[in-house]
């Protein structure tokens, strides 16, 4: 119990150490730095959909479905897809980059918009989190702890930017350093929070952890492709967020494999 929750935690820290940037920065980072850091983030966040979710999700159906082993995890995966497409209509957000809030007519400030952003990001998370260590406290998913924990701190290593994304625009807006970085914290709030009822879930339906661990491989693809990979591709042409996304996704699979 105590590592689950250990495991739960680690993705707050690194929102709330990347919150922490607004004490030691005056303003937002520079193009060049947020292209680097959202590239890093993006490959973390496919490497773990792969190594930590969409393969164990395979290998838990292989000796009930022969060949048709793929069929949990595609479905699974679609199923986190349109969960988070559902979502992304449903809840008004911006993309992280607070410069796309501009000529945007809404009744909610930008500030706002971006944590609900930043929140709407952070659902599937939680969520891989959650289902990864569910699955290893029933010891029939294949998951290793140090597999559970490296998906929790490669999640951390990609929260870091995320939370510095939301505490220092909203320093620059005029909002205090302590209310900023108060904000950034909260904005990952809800990762533990989803982690916490998707294990509660989980513990009711063990048998469909191949669907739940690639829908939240889905989910969290779908985070990479409909706000990352835009951002870190935004403005003039570089080749940096493509860099950064390749040491990212090396950076999770080596931490998977190595520690799983």
């Amino acid at each position: 119990m105590k590592d689950t929750l250990i495991g739960l935690l680690v993705p707050f820290l690194g929102t709330s150490l990347g919150a922490a940037c607004v004490f030691l920065m005056k303003n937002s980072f520079n193009l060049t730095v947020q292209r680097i850091l959202t590239g890093f983030a993006a490959g973390v966040m496919t490497a773990a959909s792969v190594w930590s979710l969409l393969i164990p999700a395979i290998e838990q159906s292989e000796e009930s479905l022969g060949r048709l082993t793929f069929l949990p995890a595609s479905c699974g995966f679609l199923l986190g897809i349109g969960f988070l497409l559902m979502l992304d209509k449903l809840i008004p957000h911006l993309h992280m980059n607070s410069e796309k809030a501009e000529g945007l007519h809404t009744s909610l400030s930008k500030n706002t918009m971006m944590l609900l952003a930043v929140t709407l990001h952070n659902i599937p998370e939680g969520m891989a989190v959650g289902v990864v260590y569910a699955g290893l406290r029933t010891g029939e998913s294949g998951i290793t702890a140090a597999g559970a924990l490296a998906l929790a701190v490669g999640i951390a290593i990609q929260n870091f930017p995320e939370g510095a994304i939301i505490s220092l625009p909203l320093r620059s807006s005029g909002i205090s350093k302590p209310q900023a970085f108060v904000l950034g914290v909260l904005s990952g709030a809800v990762e533990p929070v989803g982690a916490l009822l998707t294990i509660i879930a989980a513990g009711l339906i063990v048998p469909a952890m191949p669907v739940l661990l690639s829908f939240a491989a889905g989910a969290m693809i779908y985070v990479v492709v409909e706000e990352l990979i835009p951002e870190m591709s935004e403005g003039e042409h570089s080749n940096v967020g493509t860099v950064s996304f390749a040491f990212g996704f090396v950076v999770m699979m080596i931490l998977d494999v190595a520690l799983g």
